[in-house]
């Protein structure tokens, strides 16, 4: 029996000093749906502005993206667990379109293919890194994506189930890999992609996009 109480979905917010963002990104969660913010060592009072904006908050103090997103996934109560970036390039609004799909069981995995909306919303080195990725994604799994963005949903049980252990940039890739393994629809569904508010901690110089390449690489081995 489903717990009342419980929320349609959950998205979890990776976060690590995004103060700023924090308000427009909460303001815009849709009704139904529960932010789950992953405090991963701010200190910008990040954990506990978000707490006054109505999220639940839960602190990772292992550094990594693919170490918060894990904790929200565990920490999650829904059926349905989305993932999305905490600086305000991608609106939470869009969760729904994401989530469409898995609702109407024709896949289980959906991905957002991001489209800038902006100058500079999206780089040119970090375009051509998710580029070389989705050309190595391809090769490895078969599978046709444009983009390995951020922004994503699946079912909680099922993706507990992959395993995954990548705790730093690898983690998207490795979910993607091993859903692809384990016989999953993957699908994508377009989303605006806007300039993100504050400075970039991974795409936002040459340096951290090879870095992050680097970490995927690794998963694809």
């Amino acid at each position: 029996m489903t717990d009342p109480m419980t929320p349609r979905g959950e998205i979890v917010l990776p976060c690590l000093n995004e103060a700023r963002a924090l308000p427009w990104v909460l303001s815009r969660i849709p009704d139904g749906w529960r932010a789950v913010v992953v405090d991963n060592g701010s200190t910008d009072g990040s954990a506990g502005l978000a707490r006054e904006l109505g999220a639940r908050v839960v602190s990772e103090p292992r550094r990594g993206f693919g170490a918060a997103c894990h904790a929200g996934l565990l920490a999650a109560e829904a059926e349905l667990v989305a993932f999305c970036d905490c600086d305000a390039s991608l609106d939470p609004g869009a969760v729904e379109r994401v989530a469409a799909p898995l609702r109407a069981g024709t896949a289980d995995l959906v991905l957002a293919r991001r489209r800038p909306t902006g100058r500079g919303a999206w780089p040119l080195h970090a375009r051509a890194g998710n580029l070389a990725l989705a050309r190595m994604v391809r090769r490895r799994t078969g599978l046709r994506l444009h983009d390995l963005g951020p922004l994503r949903a699946a079912r909680r049980r099922p993706l507990l189930e992959l395993g995954l252990t990548d705790r730093r940039s690898g983690y998207p890739l490795q979910m993607v890999v091993r859903a692809a393994d384990a016989g999953w629809r993957v699908a994508e569904t377009e989303v605006p992609y806007r300039p993100r508010t504050g400075r970039s901690k991974v795409t936002g110089t040459w340096r951290g996009t090879w870095q992050t390449v680097h970490d995927m690489r690794g998963v694809l081995r």
